[in-house]
């Protein structure tokens, strides 16, 4: 078997195919050519904790892959999200890789927002807003530059110590100006593009504080919160990775829908779209430029199995991994 550590997953994973390899694994899942279950996980309440399992198969990658991913949403000296990919070989089901996937699930998570911000935000969009200052708000910020050329970008945070640290991380990696701003509120005013990364119980995006035409993207994760509001929602053109997931019962599911659902704010089909039926062109998307587009991911096997099937093709070429008889 094949064994990939973070280090060896970061120097094969490039953050442009993943966009790409996205988009396709994405396109599966609305034809609906792809095998995979809702994600099912183990709760930890003490911690607010769980363990989930996401198993998929995607015949267009030849890719048939479990992750084990672990949500810790209180950790401080490490991740939240902490995983492993296993990869079997989908002609005969032997396991052939194991690789962290810690990385590979931050560098997924933010190239599906990257995707998403390819086909939705104006293609005049000038200032990014990060809101969160850990893992996935670094992720977003080194992938959803690559699909636009902005201005600025501004990271928020609870704290202000460390959004300014960040954003000091940020500005000496990115091509772009990038500054820290003193509340989500702040950093929402005026942006065109917003990456919401944070577990959040209570929204840090707001109806009020978002301008007509702006794109969001939220990929924060919180059983007992949400981190878009409802009026948000409701306004929003909304487009999903997969109905089935986003609006299935927790733990795959997502509240930013499914409160305004029980709550009678919405239907079912105002979910207008999956990303992967913008990709074909099924979908139109975006109406106008003064609609606001949301992109509310939950996260789903599919884009961790094409994201493996990468790393995988990637470490073939470069001859990185150590074999271990297991």
């Amino acid at each position: 078997m094949l064994v990939l550590n973070q280090d060896d997953v970061r120097a094969v994973l490039d953050l442009d195919e993943l966009v790409d390899a996205l988009a396709r694994a994405l396109s599966d899942v609305s034809a609906g050519t792809v095998s995979m279950p809702a994600r099912v996980a183990a709760s930890v309440d003490e911690r607010d904790g769980l363990l989930a399992a996401m198993p998929s198969y995607v015949p267009s990658a030849r890719a048939l892959a479990t992750k084990l991913v672990s949500l810790f949403p209180h950790n401080a000296d490490r991740p939240t999200h902490q995983a492993v990919v296993v990869c079997f070989d989908p002609r005969n089901g032997t396991p052939v890789a194991l690789l962290d996937g810690t990385y590979l699930t931050a560098a997924r998570t933010a190239a599906g927002s990257a995707l998403a911000t390819r086909l939705l935000a104006r293609p005049d969009a000038r200032v990014l807003a990060i809101l969160g200052t850990g893992v996935q708000a670094r992720s977003h910020a080194r992938a959803v530059t690559r699909v636009r050329r902005f201005d600025e970008v501004r990271v928020a945070g609870r704290r202000a110590a460390e959004a300014a640290r960040v954003a000091a991380e940020l500005a000496s990696e990115l091509d772009v100006r990038v500054v820290p701003a003193p509340s989500f509120e702040a950093a929402l005013d005026g942006a065109d593009v917003v990456c919401a990364t944070t577990h959040a119980a209570d929204p840090v995006v707001r109806r009020e504080w978002l301008d007509a035409g702006t794109h969001v993207s939220s990929v924060g994760y919180n059983t007992r919160g949400r981190e878009v509001d409802a009026a948000t929602v409701v306004d929003a053109y909304v487009v999903v990775e997969a109905r089935s997931a986003a609006l299935a019962p927790p733990p795959a599911g997502a509240n930013d829908l499914l409160w305004p659902l029980r709550d009678g704010l919405i239907d079912e089909r105002h979910v207008r779209a999956e990303l992967g039926e913008l990709v074909t062109g099924a979908v139109a998307g975006r109406t106008s430029p003064d609609e606001i587009t949301l992109y509310k991911s939950v996260g789903i096997a599919a884009e961790d199995a094409a994201a493996a099937a990468l790393v995988l093709r990637g470490a073939a070429e470069r001859g990185v991994g150590t074999r271990l008889d297991v």
